[in-house]
């Protein structure tokens, strides 16, 4: 089978003082251009996959027969990825389509939610399993003892869009560098407070009424904000090494932010924007003797998708023949 997963860009994090018992809540977009795996049994554990991706799948098959006794003897061949540490959620992306996949060989009635907990992720939020699972702009209730629970969901407005801008840099924290920094951490009960009210009474009314502009002022707002619970592990607001372009998006875009530890950052805009900014963005970048890499970032109104291979096959050659 085949199976395709969202990215995700992170939007912030909430709280992780856990002021009222509930620590981080996470805010989360998913967007298009995830991973595409094929995953079939097989007379032995094959992997078909670079670095990282390796290690992940090789985890997450013996984590999945650890609890279900499902066995290890699959070929898992990663035919499209997410760039690793960059910001837009390989991890959790990669290791629930794999679960995901085995389980439906199996024929396992497990939720993703389920998969999740076995697999240990949504320990810092929910934002990349709830994108995996629903697609679209998400929001969750903050991590006490469990998988947090989805708290919000909307479609994103599909002529709205992002710029992405993924510069040339050292890659944002790995989970075991991220670790020890989220386990220590205490935000500001204050800068907590005003995100939830902006989220509240900003961010939401704003995206229920497709109000791209105000939408945009209060997500800045608030990544401003959510930098301020990280400036002493990052060394400001945002990673002092992005904030040329940043400065770029702030001018250009409707609102903008660093999508978790970075280096990928973005800007809000209306799909259609798209041209012109990118080559007003490779022209800044010139400028400033920066490299990077510029995407359109789609947003993705529905999960991830399991698609039986031989349909996909048909799909591909009804499309040939042009049918």
């Amino acid at each position: 089978m085949i199976i395709r997963t969202p990215r995700r860009l992170h939007l912030g994090l909430i709280d992780p003082s856990a002021t009222l018992g509930r620590r981080f809540g996470s805010l989360g977009v998913a967007l298009e251009g995830g991973y595409e795996i094929k995953i079939i049994e097989n007379d032995t554990m094959e992997i078909v996959a670079e670095g990282e991706d390796r290690e992940t799948i090789e985890f997450t098959i013996k984590r999945m027969n650890s609890r279900y006794e499902v066995g290890v003897n699959y070929l898992v061949e990663v035919r499209k990825s997410i760039p690793r540490h960059v910001g837009l959620g390989s991890t959790t992306q990669l290791s629930l389509a794999v679960a995901m996949g085995i389980a439906k060989l199996r024929g396992l009635n497990v939720s993703v939610e389920e998969l999740a907990r076995i697999l240990g992720r949504g320990r810092n939020g929910g934002a990349g399993i709830y994108a995996f699972k629903h697609g679209g702009f998400v929001i969750d209730g903050g991590v006490k003892g469990d998988i947090p629970p989805l708290i919000f969901r909307e479609d994103f407005p599909e002529n709205w869009a992002f710029l992405l801008i993924t510069p040339d840099l050292r890659p944002g924290l790995d989970e075991k560098e991220e670790k020890p920094v989220m386990a220590r951490m205490t935000g500001r009960v204050d800068v907590a407070m005003e995100i939830s009210y902006r989220i509240l009474l900003g961010l939401l009314p704003a995206l229920r009424e497709r109000n791209i502009k105000v939408f945009g002022e209060h997500l800045s707002a608030i990544q401003r904000l959510v930098g301020k619970h990280f400036e002493a592990y990052q060394g400001g607001e945002f990673r002092e090494d992005v904030k040329l372009i940043l400065d770029f998006l702030a001018q250009k875009t409707y609102g903008y932010g660093q999508s978790s530890w970075g280096p990928t950052v973005y800007g809000l805009i209306l799909k259609g924007e798209f041209a012109r900014l990118s080559a007003e963005a490779h022209d800044y970048l010139r400028e400033h003797g920066i490299k990077a890499r510029i995407e359109l970032g789609l947003p993705r109104n529905r999960g991830a998708e399991v698609v039986e291979e031989n349909a996909f096959l048909q799909r591909i050659l009804r499309n040939v023949a042009g049918e």
